[in-house]
């Protein structure tokens, strides 16, 4: 089993869990993890029928190594109480709480599984680090599109604008310890500005991606996995650390550099992470 910290979240594919053949899909792809969509994707006339799904799809299970998710629809909405319920009564690994606005909320919401939080209205991106304090919280999925169309906001293919709340996303989720997703990309026929998020969000930190193709899976897995570089620097800190004369050393020289226990403790992640 996967140590929870190194779980790899590279790839988070949302799927609506009103169509039957994507979840079948889903159950054969290389994602990371699949996020049954009772929100978004789903239309109001369809809502209980997509809960009712969702729920057969955790209980039948042969997602394999994929972690599972459900996305909820938001407590105060006329869906959020019966989807909740639902939750924790089939137990799906998490569920993807939207339309949070802030650390306070989460303290009503009655989940036996680990909650994910969508980071999507001016109010929890001002409240970003409360939320991620919260016991409870194991992931920060940021959904870029609703804060932009709540915000005004126009991204640009740098995605400059959103650029401080990414950073504000990283460290918050590195300070209390849980996993940070970036937002999609609408654009599915552009390939190059996928690999240009994809390269910027990992550059940043982030854990992974959320995805709305399955066409993004892999070049999602590609830029949020360690380079042969990078894999082959682990390597030599972990085995130079091993090296009973570094027993008691908080630094040593490995390749030409000063690495510290620190880099030994990345080093160990990276190797974790490794396709």
């Amino acid at each position: 089993m996967t140590p929870e910290a190194d779980r790899p979240r590279r790839s988070a594919l949302y799927m609506p869990a009103t169509n039957a053949r994507a979840i079948a899909k889903a159950r054969t792809l290389a994602c990371d993890v699949v996020i049954l969509d009772l929100e978004d994707a789903v239309a109001p006339d369809m809502k209980t029928a997509a809960r009712h799904a969702a729920a057969d799809a955790v209980r039948a299970g042969g997602f394999g190594s994929r972690e599972l998710v459900v996305r909820v629809n938001a407590p105060d909405t006329p869906w959020g109480a019966d989807d909740l319920a639902m939750v924790a009564d089939a137990r799906p690994d998490a569920v993807l709480l939207p339309k949070v606005r802030a650390a306070a909320e989460l303290g009503a919401v009655a989940a036996p599984v680990p909650l994910w939080v969508m980071v999507e209205t001016p109010a929890a991106a001002l409240a970003i680090a409360g939320i991620a304090a919260v016991p409870g919280v194991a992931a920060l999925v940021l959904g870029l599109n609703d804060l932009a169309e709540a915000t005004g906001i126009h991204p640009g293919a740098d995605r400059l604008p959103f650029q401080p709340l990414m950073l504000q996303a990283v460290l918050a989720a590195r300070a209390h310890g849980v996993a940070v997703l970036d937002g999609v990309t609408n654009a599915i026929d552009d390939p190059a500005l996928f690999a240009a998020e994809a390269a910027q969000a990992r550059r940043f930190g982030f854990d992974g991606k959320t995805l709305i193709h399955p066409s993004q899976v892999a070049p999602c897995n590609a830029a949020f996995s360690p380079s042969p570089e990078e894999i082959a620097r682990a390597m030599r800190i972990v085995a130079a650390f091993d090296d009973p004369a570094a027993a008691d050393r908080g630094a040593i020289r490995v390749g030409g550099e000063m690495v510290e226990r620190l880099h030994l403790a990345r080093a160990r992640r990276t190797l974790a992470q490794r396709p």
